[in-house]
């Protein structure tokens, strides 16, 4: 055997967390990194926090053999976590929404996963709260069922600080900005952790999608996967060490279709919010500044979505495609 072999003994140890691609000339003067994660089996950064997440509840003695799994997830963990309990013999239920992909869904359920979804709004006219609801009453009627509460566990934001913020730092050394996405808020809290610490002139931009509620701006119907609540998460912590910003999900899907247009690379909906924020915020970093974006997970599940013109222009008003750059393009030769 030669030395180039790699060979793992579990699945969920393949993180491929040190991949970063230059993306030339995206910004005029500026060089641009982004961290690919959507290279590890299961697709996506959910999978290094699927693996701390079961096992901060077995070092605790609280998940043991026997137990089943349950979480709300509305795609990536959900995959995630599929491939970690198929690979440690826990059943899972995993709990989502209309808006994860088919799929996304199609995937946890080849794994073996139990895949329910909730249709209902909740108050801010989201998921979350309903898919919440559904496992509390699960909970209250299966002793042997276990959450593992990406939303509140401090292992999510944990992981993110050891590995995904260490790798940064490590790959790119110092950088001007790291622009990173809120969903749970799990890779931003660890993300903000460790840059205080150990790069604190390193400005941290957190980028999440208008109709989010976790910045404090009004709820709004979104239709896209990944970032975003409509529920505030407990591991979230207000403070002054990073900035925040809040994209257009048309300015997404624009941006999306951009980087696949002009790198070769289909991202997934997060990765293109992300670049949009970069893209929105380089007139206030200085010229020649390295910036760091993480790309959670790649676009293999968005072509249904992101990338179908139909899909699109049934989600997206012409008042919202006129803002978009490309997507005004797209209105246009459609409508011709």
């Amino acid at each position: 055997m030669g030395t180039a072999e790699v060979i793992y003994e579990r699945v969920s140890d393949i993180v491929t967390d040190d991949i970063f691609l230059q993306l030339s000339g995206f910004v005029y003067d500026m060089q641009v990194f982004l961290k690919l994660e959507g290279l590890n089996p299961a697709g996506s950064v959910k999978l290094k926090t699927a693996v701390a997440l079961v096992e901060s509840l077995e070092q605790a003695g609280t998940l043991r053999p026997g137990c089943r799994v349950i979480e709300s997830s509305s795609g990536n963990l959900g995959v995630a976590l599929s491939v970690v309990c198929a690979a440690n013999g826990y059943p899972l239920t995993v709990v989502t929404d209309p808006n994860a992909t088919r799929q996304s869904v199609r995937a946890m359920q080849s794994l073996g996963t139990e895949v329910v979804e909730v249709t209902a709004r909740d108050a801010n006219g989201g998921y979350l709260q309903t898919r919440l609801d559904y496992i509390r009453h699960r909970l209250a009627g299966d002793p042997r069922l276990i959450w593992l509460d990406q939303y509140a566990n401090p292992a999510n934001p944990r992981a993110h600080r050891d590995r995904t913020a260490r790798e940064v730092h490590r790959g790119l050394g110092t950088v001007d900005a790291l622009f990173v996405g809120a969903g749970t808020t799990g890779t931003l809290m660890g993300c903000v952790e460790y840059f205080s610490r150990h790069s604190p002139l390193t400005r941290v931009i957190a980028v999440d999608s208008v109709g989010s509620v976790t910045f404090g701006a009004p709820p709004a119907p979104r239709y896209l996967p990944g970032l975003g609540t409509s529920r505030l998460p407990e591991i979230y912590v207000e403070s002054d060490r990073f900035e925040r910003i809040l994209i257009p999900e048309a300015d997404t899907v624009a941006m999306c279709r951009t980087v696949a247009s002009q790198y070769g690379l289909l991202t997934g909906g997060s990765t293109g919010t992300v670049l949009a924020a970069v893209r929105r915020l380089a007139p206030t970093l200085p010229t020649g500044s390295r910036i760091a974006a993480i790309s959670p997970d790649l676009g293999d599940k968005y072509l249904d979505t992101v990338y179908d013109d139909s899909w699109v222009l049934e989600h997206y008003t012409d008042s919202t495609l006129t803002g978009g750059g490309e997507l005004a393009g797209l209105a246009h030769s459609t409508a011709g």
